[in-house]
């Protein structure tokens, strides 16, 4: 739910090319070689790969095809009749690559319906193999987030009352952790969003107000030390502990979108309506709260995606796949993680990616994977999507260690995004970095829906 950059094609761009394109494969795995996260096997050429004329055939959800180009397996999930209460609808991963769909074992996941409903399903990592186990039975108002480090345990905010909750995939039973009502003053027609959770399970994260773009309440709990708020609208911050008081820059917004790190320790907001500033960096046990970068060169711009203590997005200064990585205490402290890109001047944001860090250490070294898609697909049922250069309407990975410039390419994503939100094809990786979820429109050669429009499904690529 992240916005975007205006977009439009930048023709000059094909200059480049021949620079750009110039070979960059890594020599081939010997034999012994283990192709698992973070060392991948797939292939980091910077080869321009066309789509085929028509897109992979596919069977029933449950059967995997080989993608033509990478020969990554893919995994179908869902079909038209995945609820059989409401067949032909879509269904969709979730609306962000930051939000963490997957359990602690790669064992679990959820995956979104066309009505705001969760589905959840069982999975074998090994054989790759799926079985739904129905609906989610919490009542949730917005996407829950698996624990990461609970294969049980799913968290949430309650669809009645604006409230944490945890479910117990094993019991079948929902326990209220935390009343944000309890510590600041909330309308009774208040809901909360953006559930998100640090990696030890001890900090809750959730935005709360009358909608997205309108709230102004980013509120914590600890499971020790209590509740603590920051009102966006005012610049209040109070709760049960840390500093308490106005903050001291001026900036004053509803929240559009808002997570925590994975240490607990930060949150990154964006603002709603100021895409083109980046977000907010609330270092959450203190008073400060920093733009981030509001007029330097280096904005947090594009989709974002936080690991313990650093953020990573593309710049969309130079290049689209420009990856930056900088210290969530130290804004400033850029490093490129992909070399030799051409420059793209001016630019324009001729794709559009989503990053997802959910592989992730304390040194904030594993890879981060992404999806992309370009902003002039063919709109015509069936058409090969539009391909210049590498990485463009694919799934790949970006190395983020700096030991080297490496990005690795598993899979096309045959989504349009000409299908509505959900044909833009946002994916997130599961925490072992084995597996890599996404929604697709397969091209717009799934059916349609009730509504009449192209459906989407769910489809898991590995990762090696």
């Amino acid at each position: 739910m992240r916005n975007r950059l205006k977009a439009g094609v930048v023709a000059a761009m094909l200059v480049f090319f021949p620079t750009w394109m110039t070979s960059q494969t890594q020599p081939a795995a010997s034999p012994d070689r283990q192709c698992a996260p973070p060392h991948y096997c797939a292939r980091t050429d910077r080869r321009v790969e066309p789509y085929p004329s028509n897109p992979p055939a596919l069977a029933r959800a449950g059967s995997i095809i080989h993608d033509p180009n990478f020969g990554s397996r893919i995994l179908r999930v869902t079909e038209a009749t995945t609820d059989p209460e409401h067949p032909g609808q879509s269904f969709h991963s979730p609306s962000s690559g930051e939000q963490n769909p997957w359990n602690a074992t790669s064992t679990k996941f959820y995956v979104g319906d066309g009505s705001g409903g969760f589905f959840l399903f069982d999975f074998d990592p090994v054989t790759m193999t799926v079985r739904g186990r129905g609906k989610l039975r919490a009542d949730w108002r917005s996407e829950p987030q698996f624990s990461f480090t609970q294969a049980n345990i799913l968290y949430g905010i309650a669809l009645q009352k604006p409230v944490f909750e945890q479910y117990d995939l094993a019991t079948g039973k929902t326990v209220q952790l935390a009343d944000p009502s309890r510590c600041t003053k909330l309308k009774s027609s208040d809901y909360g969003y953006d559930v998100s959770v640090s990696v030890d399970d001890q900090r809750f994260m959730g935005v709360f107000g009358p909608r997205q773009d309108l709230s102004p309440v980013v509120y914590l709990y600890d499971r020790k030390r209590g509740c603590r708020w920051y009102n966006t609208q005012t610049g209040d911050i109070g709760g049960q502990w840390g500093p308490v008081g106005k903050i001291s820059i001026a900036d004053r917004f509803n929240v559009h979108d808002a997570r925590i790190s994975k240490s607990g320790d930060f949150v990154e907001i964006v603002a709603a309506g100021r895409a083109d500033s980046g977000p907010f960096i609330w270092e959450a046990g203190t008073m400060n709260v920093i733009p981030c970068l509001k007029g330097e060169i280096y904005q947090c711009l594009g989709h974002h995606a936080l690991g313990y203590s650093h953020l990573i997005n593309p710049t969309n200064r130079t290049h689209p796949a420009d990856f930056v990585v900088r210290p969530l205490n130290d804004l400033k402290k850029v490093r490129h993680l992909v070399d030799n890109l051409p420059p793209v001047l001016p630019l324009a944001e001729w794709f559009d990616d989503h990053v997802s860090w959910n592989y992730i250490n304390s040194e904030d070294n594993t890879p981060a994977c992404f999806s992309t898609y370009r902003l002039n697909n063919p709109a015509t049922l069936g058409a090969p999507l539009a391909v210049d250069g590498p990485w463009e309407n694919e799934i790949d990975c970006v190395e983020t260690d700096g030991q080297a410039s490496t990005v690795w390419r598993f899979a096309h994503t045959y989504s349009s995004g000409k299908n509505g939100f959900w044909s833009t094809p946002r994916g997130n990786v599961s925490l072992d970095g084995r597996f890599y979820m996404f929604t697709s429109d397969w091209q717009g050669e799934l059916g349609q829906d009730r509504e009449k429009k192209s459906r989407t499904d769910v489809f898991i690529v590995e990762l090696r």
